[in-house]
């Protein structure tokens, strides 16, 4: 609660700064006001008498300046120092208006430089020389005693110099702090983005694929062999839903980072359920051989579902590129601490015109280098195509 009020109280004095400037020097205008007759009548040490409205316009030409104080602090220091002079040079006593000096000196100290800090310091010690030496004995002595109120005020007024340069540092700090913590919000809402991205062209590519073969093998088999278009209308339903669900899947993501309640859907697919694509892939119409060789350790979901994805992709490709009468090999063999991946087919995807802008073979060198993992894809001896990874195993993304 204190807090918030003193909180308040600065903002105030922010938005009225000239106001409450004026409001901290009038107590010096006042004592000047109520002390002016008394100086009009006394002159120590033959100093001239000025007469109350001389008086009156001295202390008002030292004082109203101090009200600009705040924005003009090296401006108003020179004014007050100025007329401070005008003063000795005219031998007009000496005002509690004077005080001005001290208070302009502060303002200087405190929100300039160290270099005009000291010009200004040696300026009032000059001014309070001046001053002893015309209307003080032993000025001397007394120059040095009465330096002490100056050199006090000049130390005020660094410490306060010092102290809202520290606080301007740690509000940038915390600005700066911000503006990253939002850069790096960003980064990371575009890294997901893509990740998205990725998986959403290995879906709706690799599905969409084998819907395509299914469908024109349907075309071709409805007259003579109704049995075989059925079978492939059933496996265009059962891809269907499954690249819905995995869509939803992706959407879900979007819907939680949107702060929807997050609906539940089937698990990543990973490693298991790599048999399952093999089927769909020969349902396909591509005739594809699996085999996995030596002991499969315990792999995290997302080492799985990278392996999965980069399969997926292989096959994907082949289905789009190989051509007819096609065939695929997926080795998988465990072992030396990694997994090997070796996708290979005997069609015509080497010769096959590569897409402009396409993802596939990117999406499995991100997916492989998450976990330190390497792609080769290269064409084979012979004729066809084939995409060799090494992924280790237990590193985590």
């Amino acid at each position: 609660m204190v807090g918030y009020v003193f909180g308040r109280m600065r903002a105030w004095t922010r938005r009225h700064s000239k106001l409450v400037d004026t409001l901290t020097v009038s107590p010096l205008a006042l004592l000047s006001l109520i002390s002016v007759e008394v100086f009009s009548r006394s002159s120590p040490f033959g100093a001239r008498q000025v007469g109350v409205p001389g008086l009156l316009l001295l202390s008002a030409a030292l004082i109203v300046p101090l009200v600009w104080r705040r924005d003009h602090p090296r401006e108003v220091f020179a004014v007050v120092a100025t007329v401070s002079f005008v003063q000795w040079l005219l031998n007009v006593v000496v005002l509690p208006a004077n005080i001005a000096v001290l208070v302009a000196l502060y303002n200087v100290v405190s929100r300039r430089t160290l270099r005009w800090a000291l010009a200004a310091g040696a300026v009032a010690e000059l001014g309070l020389l001046l001053a002893m030496i015309r209307w003080t004995p032993e000025a001397g002595r007394a120059w040095l005693s009465s330096s002490a109120f100056i050199v006090a005020v000049w130390l005020a007024g660094i410490y306060a110099n010092t102290r809202r340069r520290y606080v301007e540092g740690l509000v940038e700090r915390a600005e700066r702090a911000e503006r990253e913590r939002d850069q790096q919000a960003r980064i990371a809402a575009s890294a997901e983005r893509a990740r998205i991205a990725r998986e959403l062209h290995d879906v709706v590519a690799h599905n969409v694929s084998v819907m395509v073969v299914q469908a024109d093998g349907a075309g071709y088999a409805i007259d003579g062999d109704p049995e075989q278009a059925r079978r492939a209308l059933q496996a265009i339903s059962a891809t269907g839903r499954q690249a819905l669900t995995e869509m939803r899947r992706l959407v879900g993501v979007l819907r939680q980072d949107a702060g929807s309640p997050a609906e539940e859907y089937a698990p990543q697919p990973g490693v298991a359920q790599l048999g399952d694509l093999i089927g769909q892939v020969r349902d396909s119409g591509l005739p594809t051989e699996f085999t996995v060789s030596g002991t499969a350790p315990t792999l995290p979901e997302g080492e799985q579902l990278a392996v999965y994805r980069i399969v997926q992709e292989a096959l994907t490709n082949v289905l789009k590129h190989g051509g007819p009468g096609a065939r695929a090999w997926v080795e998988m063999t465990y072992g030396g601490g990694e997994i090997e991946l070796r996708i290979s087919d005997d069609g015509r995807g080497a010769a096959a015109p590569r897409l402009v802008g396409g993802h596939g073979l990117i999406g499995m060198r991100e997916r492989a280098a998450m976990y330190g993992g390497s792609v080769q894809a290269a064409p084979r001896p012979g004729g066809g195509f084939r995409v060799v990874v090494r992924i280790p195993v237990g590193v985590a993304a």
